[in-house]
């Protein structure tokens, strides 16, 4: 089992920059392939970023250039840096594993990021 916590999320000015942190407990976490997820109001979930175990990055188009995702395994946590950040960033955001060998997925209980204009 393998439980998410995130936090981070706040209210920032258009510009300035976040870092969104997830902290997953339980073992194997070098086998989770961990992701950032968010959901602006009335709209459906998607990915803003994820790291795979092995490391490799992906990135929605609208974050590209400006966000970094990044995992430290000895810490079992997730990190995501959002700079030049927009009203358009504002969204509940989401922290997902999905376990490596079995294919199970889990999801944190999400961190608000409010961006005013």
């Amino acid at each position: 089992q393998v439980q998410l916590v995130e936090s981070g999320g706040g209210l920032v000015q258009a510009g300035g920059s976040l870092r969104l942190s997830c902290a997953a407990s339980g073992r194997d976490f070098s086998l989770l392939h961990m992701g950032w997820y968010r959901q602006a109001p009335g709209k459906q979930r998607e990915l803003v970023a994820s790291i795979t175990r092995g490391g490799t990055t992906t990135y929605a188009t609208s974050v590209k250039g400006r966000s970094t995702i990044s995992r430290d395994n000895a810490q079992n946590k997730v990190s995501l840096q959002m700079d030049r950040l927009n009203p358009e960033d504002t969204a509940d955001y989401y922290c997902r594993a999905r376990h490596g060998i079995s294919g199970r997925e889990y999801w944190g209980q999400g961190t608000q990021v409010t961006v005013s204009s």
